[in-house]
């Protein structure tokens, strides 16, 4: 299973020297979540186009990006992000009206896309256009609401999911990547692996006051070697 931070926890002032960190400890993709304060429960802003432009040109071109989008109107402004340099973009399926028509203009442009659902959201929501999704993301608390923790009762939605794509990619479909995000830490990746999670976004676990950003890496590798 991969680890990608969120720089959500980061403290901004420092967001450079914490990308150094996490290049240096071997991580290859970051997470980026964009909250606009009307679409999440708590109307939190937190950053735009600019902020991930500043995080591109500091990474490069070799260091994945991809961009959660937790927004109203992602049908209209998947650009700004897409020109600031990201990889992925990634929406809610709550939030996009015509989700199989965003698929084919962003994957028309050579942008991967990805779909994430709320907690309280089927899977049989997603799971008609996981054919030509490159992720999905499942939501293990509820997008821009604090103080939450880690919610093990996602796990038959993820291993819905697995079956779906592993049965795709045996029939020679596409291998849309799997990911969870939300209260990940080292005491629990290992169960998260477990259920068939590709990608696991990890925010206060790695990114804290506590402990190096590469000392939290390597708890969560051991609990996952272990």
């Amino acid at each position: 299973m991969q680890i990608t931070p969120s720089i959500l926890t980061a403290d901004f002032c420092h967001l450079g020297k914490i990308l150094d960190e996490a290049i240096d400890a071997g991580i290859d993709w970051i997470h980026m979540d964009v909250m606009d304060g009307n679409w999440v429960i708590n109307r939190t802003i937190t950053f735009g186009p600019a902020i991930i432009r500043s995080v591109r040109e500091k990474l490069g071109p070799d260091i994945f990006i991809d961009c959660h989008l937790m927004i109203k109107n992602a049908e209209e402004t998947w650009n700004q992000y897409v020109d600031a340099g990201v990889n992925m973009i990634i929406a809610h399926i709550e939030a996009v009206d015509d989700f199989p028509q965003f698929i084919k203009t962003l994957q028309g442009e050579g942008i991967q896309v990805g779909c994430v659902l709320n907690p309280d959201t089927s899977a049989s929501e997603v799971l008609p256009l996981i054919a030509d999704l490159d992720l999905v993301l499942v939501m293990s608390v509820v997008p821009g609401k604090g103080g939450q923790s880690f919610m093990p009762e996602m796990e038959n939605k993820v291993r819905i999911f697995r079956k779906h794509i592993d049965e795709q990619i045996n029939t020679g479909g596409r291998h849309t990547k799997l990911m969870i995000d939300g209260g990940i830490k080292s005491h629990n990746a290992a169960l998260v692996s477990e259920w068939g999670i590709d990608i696991a976004v990890v925010g206060s676990g790695l990114i804290n006051n506590t402990n190096s950003l590469k000392s939290n890496l390597k708890s969560i590798y051991d609990a996952l070697n272990n």
